[in-house]
């Protein structure tokens, strides 16, 4: 016979075996890499995650297909999440492409689970160092002929086959035709073998937007440092790359049947939409709201145009702030936009979302493109309990009445008169009830709204702001404050960074600003004087007067108190 304790003992012991099982099948792995674009002499890094700690570690055998392992590190990390204690072990494998071409980094067991299988493109060396030089740099754009406002993506590959010290990296100069300037990915490191000698390689990838046509010029990008060599430290070195030129054509004719269509240059391009719920069953009244993303390859999530809700008679539409973002690919920046649509049905039927159509460029292959969303059909019910349409109301014919005595239509008369008098008595009362509230309700003249702070003030803020970071070598900062100056002082054309406000105001101003915006490009802000910055702040001058303010104010002094 068996006891009760028993029965609960092994119920027990179940429930704890079930829940370890559910725990390992619930183990995720996750596979991904640094970069998918290779050169066949160069690593990369693998990362296998798990998010359990079951013990099992990948088996990396199904790789020497195509692969050479290098150094593998292990890491064991525990997140705590409302109380909740998750652990996660993952794996980084460095690794060597046996050949070039499109190769798959196969699906890898760790225990009972797979990782997901993910897609390399290993090309031949596009560079080889000069001579046995122990220290090279190499730079390389992606396109050299390109239109206005599309990304040119610009890297920078520090090349070291001896230890080095004291390493510093100054950026190019761009000149020419404006550029706006991006990060356009992390410094990123892995080794190269060229000539049969080994390498360690620093890159760095830039995203350049000209801002219009004309030619760009990029100055070498320079490497300083002491190498060591033969257990000596040498005296600090310059290492240069190439220079580039760069052609901005100028924005092309919009396409056939989209001559209003917003200038969209990219390399991919996306569209689709999202529900909260199906739409397909939507009762008058009942609020629904639909997302559509764009998302752009080689382009800023500020340039990508809003797209303009339709009318449809029976829905109302309203939008709702957009969603931007962004997100570093081994191509460069993807904007992503999402702009959020809420929608009400009004009357029943059924409602017709017109096709959404988006151009955009595509710079690659150098010609129109249209994204779209097709038609979507909203089917709007009424609620249940609403009463049906009225019918039509069709009038008989009254037949005349019996006259009445002259007694009782004078009572009627009196009567009817005493309940007109009633209600206009009401409606007076009720008048002056609204009037005398009105009255108690007005502002007093010490509540009136203060007056605006006056433009000359506030500009003096943002520079004494500026000054301020400036002597604090707050960079950042710096440039935040001159620019909200720069808005207030030309409302109809505010400069959109440093580089162009540098063109809008005299020596030494400019001269400094020019500096600070070379610098802002690079690691550190190294290359700029924040103490003589700081001085010329406080001699601003605009390097032209003749533009005109729009908001009122006097012309305030540019070196207000």
């Amino acid at each position: 016979m068996v006891t009760g304790g028993r029965i609960r003992h092994g119920l027990a012991g179940i429930v704890v075996a079930l829940s370890f099982v559910a725990g390992i099948t619930q183990a995720a792995v996750v596979a991904s890499v640094d970069r998918d674009r290779i050169e066949s002499n160069e690593s990369f890094t693998l990362k296998v995650t798990v998010d359990s700690t079951s013990g099992d570690a990948p088996d990396l055998s199904v790789l020497d297909d195509d692969f050479e392992i290098g150094q593998t590190s292990q890491l064991s990390e525990a997140h705590i999440v409302n109380g909740q204690v998750s652990r996660s072990m993952s794996w980084s494998i460095v690794l060597s492409p046996r050949r070039a071409g499109v190769l798959t980094v196969p699906s890898i067991p760790v225990g009972a689970e797979r990782s997901n299988p993910l897609t390399i493109t290993v090309t031949e060396p596009a560079y080889k160092p000069p001579g046995e030089a122990d220290v090279f740099v190499t730079t390389e754009v992606d396109f050299e002929e390109t239109w206005v406002q599309a990304q040119v993506l610009y890297r920078i590959k520090i090349y070291r086959a001896v230890a080095t010290r004291q390493p510093a990296l100054r950026e190019p100069v761009f000149s020419g035709a404006e550029v706006l300037v991006e990060q356009a990915s992390d410094e990123r490191n892995y080794e190269a073998i060229l000539n049969g000698r080994s390498y360690n390689v620093v890159e760095y990838a830039f995203a350049i937007f000209p801002q219009e046509s004309g030619e760009i010029s990029i100055s070498p990008a320079k490497f300083e440092a002491r190498v060591l060599r033969d257990g000596r430290i040498t005296g600090r070195k310059v290492f240069e790359s190439e220079s580039h030129t760069i052609t901005v054509n100028p924005i092309p004719p919009a396409p056939p049947g989209h001559t209003d269509a917003a200038w969209l240059p990219a390399r991919d391009l996306t569209i689709r939409d999202n529900w909260s719920r199906e739409p397909d069953s939507l009762k008058v009244g009942e609020p629904i709201s639909r997302d559509i993303t764009v998302s752009a390859l080689g382009q800023l999530q500020t340039q990508i145009p809003v797209l303009q809700p339709p009318v449809v008679d029976g829905l109302n539409i309203y939008p709702d702030k957009p969603a931007l973002d962004r997100r570093l690919e081994s191509d460069g920046i993807r904007g992503i936009r999402t702009d959020q649509y809420a929608m009400i049905g009004v009357e029943a039927g059924d409602r017709v979302l017109p096709k959404v159509e988006l151009p955009w460029f595509d710079i690659d292959e150098r010609e129109w493109k249209v994204a779209s969303l097709p038609p979507r059909t909203l089917t709007v019910l009424p609620t249940p309990g609403s009463a049906p349409p009225p019918a039509p109301v069709v009038e008989e014919p009254v037949a005349p009445a019996p006259a009445e005595p002259a007694d009782a239509a004078m009572r009627e008369v009196v009567y009817s008169d005493f309940w007109k008098n009633v209600a206009l008595l009401l409606a007076a009362v009720w008048l002056l009830t609204v009037l005398a509230w009105w009255w108690s309700s007005r502002p007093s003249r010490n509540e009136r709204e203060p007056a605006p702070v006056p433009v000359h003030k506030r500009q003096a803020k943002y520079l004494k702001a500026a000054r301020a970071a400036a002597q604090a070598g707050d960079a950042a900062a710096v440039r935040r404050a001159l620019v909200e100056w720069a808005e207030l002082e030309w409302p109809d054309s505010p400069p959109r960074s440093i580089g162009e406000l540098a063109s809008r105001v005299a020596e030494p101003l400019a001269g400094e600003l020019r500096r600070l915006s070379r610098a802002s490009y690079g690691r550190t802000d190294s290359d700029w004087d924040a103490a003589a910055l700081a001085k010329a702040i406080r001699t601003i001058t605009a390097a032209s007067a003749d533009v005109a303010r729009t908001d009122g104010d006097p012309l305030p002094p540019l070196m207000p108190g």
